[in-house]
């Protein structure tokens, strides 16, 4: 009794959808220019080529900045 008849039912297997190119161009150029825009603001905020003035925003991504290995101080 250790074998049974009935074979167990197979499920269907199906591939995902591909994603087609120009769904992931405008969100990838999106991502890039805000990781550049996030970049600058860490690792170049500050003096000569500053936008904003003040301490303000080489307070807010100081620990950022050491940790990406930028000099500050």
């Amino acid at each position: 009794m250790a074998q049974s008849a009935v074979q167990p039912a197979v499920a269907p297997t199906t591939a995902p959808a591909p994603l087609p190119i120009g769904a992931i161009v405008p969100w990838a150029v999106f991502f890039g220019v805000l990781m550049l825009v996030v970049l600058y603001f860490v690792g170049a905020e500050q003096g000569a080529t500053s936008l904003i003035s003040g301490e303000n925003v080489h307070e807010w991504v100081h620990d950022g900045r050491h940790l990406l290995g930028f000099p500050c101080h």
